[in-house]
């Protein structure tokens, strides 16, 4: 579409454009989810005699990013070791990452647990949260920039830990985070 034609256009057509461009690169990212679960999907029968019985866990997100590409975030506790399924202890939690100006917040579901019984570690570019109560949750989280440990702040609040991370520059060290 030329330049002209493009500021000639009504906003409402531009919208309407855009959302149709979305749903299209959405639409093409479901289609290859399905494809993925497909191919999951012809395990052998040996494979699917190991899930029988155990309690397992599995879902998706699907986050449009701020560069407009769509990703897809898995949690739980299945694993893929090349195409056979494994049930692990501990279940992925589901966890946002919000880079803001001067700092990172990072919000995770954690359902059923105490709060004394999480643990958070940073360093760097990483934040480690491991939690146990009846159910046992891991998950290392690669920070979109270098934060100041020192300023950590972590609160849980009905089964979501929120933690916030100012960002610096610097070499890294590792602290623990005490959960408020």
């Amino acid at each position: 579409m030329s330049r002209r034609r493009r500021e000639e256009e009504d906003p409402f057509e531009r919208m309407n454009r855009l959302f149709r461009e979305i749903f299209e690169e959405f639409d093409e990212e479901v289609r290859r989810l399905m494809r993925e679960m497909e191919r999951l999907s012809e395990f052998d029968e040996r494979s699917l005699r190991s899930l029988v019985g155990r309690p397992y866990v599995w879902g998706f997100e699907i986050v449009v990013g701020p560069d407009g590409v769509p990703r897809i975030k898995e949690f739980g506790n299945i694993r893929r070791v090349g195409r056979a399924p494994k049930i692990t202890e501990e279940v992925e939690p589901l966890v946002d990452v919000i880079e803001e100006d001067d700092r990172v917040r990072v919000v995770v579901e954690l359902p059923g647990v105490e709060k004394d019984k999480i643990s958070l570690k940073a360093s760097g570019r990483r934040l480690m949260i491991k939690a146990s109560n009846h159910k046992k949750y891991y998950k290392e989280v690669e920070l979109p920039a270098e934060v100041d440990i020192s300023t950590a702040k972590a609160n849980y609040r009905n089964g979501v830990l929120e933690v916030e991370l100012r960002k610096k520059r610097g070499e890294g060290e590792e602290r623990e985070i005490k959960v408020e």
